[in-house]
Formats: C-alpha cells, structure tokens, sequence
C-alpha cells in the first residue's frame, strides 16, 4: 500500500509551516515544499477545514498552524486530506460486504487500528527534535556520508 501523493503532499506542507513557525503565503508554501501551487491550495483548503492550519485573507495573508507542532500529528494531517484511514474497503461504513461472517474483517480492523496508533505517536514537534538530534549525531566533515546540500 502506498500513501497518497495528496497525503505526502499535506505532510510536506504541515512540516513547512511546523518549522517556518511563521504566517507563509501560498506560494512561498509551494515553492519550499515543491508542491505545485493549484495542489497546495486545495491540500491547504482542507487542512483549514480540518482546523490544522488558519488562513488569513488579505494582501498580508497567508497560512499558519493552528496549534502548536506538538499537538499536531501524522494521523491528523493524513486524515484531513484521505479520511479516516482503513486498509480494506470493507470497514467503510457504506461498504456493504455479502458475507455474514468474515475473519479478514477483524484482521484489516486491527491492522488499521495499529497503524491509526503509530501515526498519532508521531508529533510535529517530535519528528523535527529527531531530525535535530539525527544531525548532532553526524561527524563534523560536511562531506561526510549522510549530508546533503
């Protein structure tokens, strides 16, 4: 399975604005994140309506995160963008499966309840502190591996 390009897109642009720290207007947003501009803005529409980000309107607007990086997670920015995530078709709601019994049923339940439980352990915050303490970890020879510029 893989993650929509919507969803990593969405990531992107909360990792953005999670480090910016600041109020970004649309396209400074997409050139950073190289996300083209007519995607970030529908990705940054449904981030609003998901209330991880506020939209100020004007010739000063921009974007900025609703809340502090460490109560925003992986989970949330995914969500806001696919749904509610699930692995099968068959935990939609709407989804209506011509078995009466189905032993996959509560195997795609947990699988997706584990996966829900691993992306909400995951903050903004908490990725950025790794990444800074992935980088103190590097030998000091800025042509070493693992660096790139």
């Amino acid at each position: 399975m893989v993650m929509t390009l919507e969803a990593d897109y969405a990531v992107r642009i909360v990792d953005y604005l999670a480090v910016s720290g600041k109020k970004t207007d649309a396209r400074t947003i997409s050139d950073e994140t190289h996300v083209p501009l007519r995607f970030a803005l529908k990705i940054l529409r449904k981030l609003v309506g998901g209330g991880l980000i506020i939209s100020y309107k004007g010739a000063h607007g921009g974007y900025t995160l609703a809340r502090e990086p460490e109560n925003i997670t992986l989970r949330q920015v995914i969500e806001s963008v696919e749904g509610p995530y699930m692995i099968s078709r068959c935990q939609q709601d709407e989804y209506a499966c011509s078995r009466t019994e189905c032993r996959f049923h509560r195997i795609y339940d947990e699988i997706s309840m584990l996966v829900r439980q691993k992306l909400d352990s995951y903050t903004f915050a908490a990725l950025r502190k790794k990444e800074e303490e992935d980088q103190e970890r590097l030998p000091d020879d800025t042509n070493g591996p693992g660096r790139t510029y």
